[in-house]
């Protein structure tokens, strides 16, 4: 209708009315104002927020990746760490283990020597207590013999000693002359 009336009034419709502009005009300026005021700056802090929120997750996300490769390394350094000491330990223990074996071949020995020092005194003690139990043995039936052979007492106990010395140093030089003749 406004449009037939304008049409009517001599107005073309095709040509605005210059009332309607300037509204429609001023009406869109002060919308724009409102947008770039108010509600732009609106948009812009949540597109600010939003970026630094992103890249202060994208921060934290390197930062705990690179504690992550840090904790690993240390980790990694730790281990290496109780490997070296295990294998000192190891080493440790195998060289006690060996002073020990060679402390106790040492005592074995050192007791061995002993065991046979003392076996070689008491048998030389038997030894020689057997030798002295043979002479007087020995004499005593020398002197018996001798006193058989010759036909009379030989109890004098000078007389007995001189004839089982003589006896024996006899005995042992025919010992010694058979003992040279084998060598």
């Amino acid at each position: 209708m406004s449009l037939l009336m304008a049409a009517e009034e001599g107005a073309s419709p095709l040509r605005p009315d210059w009332w309607e502009v300037l509204i429609t005009g001023l009406g869109f300026l002060i919308l724009l104002y409102i947008v770039v005021k108010f509600i732009a700056p609106t948009f812009e802090k949540i597109y600010q927020d939003r970026k630094e929120a992103i890249e202060g997750g994208l921060a934290k996300a390197e930062k705990a990746q690179a504690e992550a490769a840090a904790a690993r390394e240390e980790y990694n350094q730790q281990l290496e760490s109780a490997r070296l000491e295990a294998q000192k330990i190891r080493e440790d223990a195998r060289v006690e283990g060996e002073q020990i074996v060679a402390e106790h071949k040492e005592r074995a020995a050192t007791e061995a020597a002993r065991i046979t020092e003392n076996a070689q005194k008491t048998i030389q003690a038997e030894r020689s207590a057997a030798l002295v139990s043979l002479r007087t043995e020995v004499g005593t039936l020398a002197t018996e013999l001798a006193s058989k052979i010759v036909g009379e007492s030989l109890n004098d106990d000078e007389r007995s000693n001189r004839v089982v010395d003589r006896f024996l140093a006899d005995l042992e030089s025919s010992q010694q002359r058979s003992a040279g003749a084998t060598k």
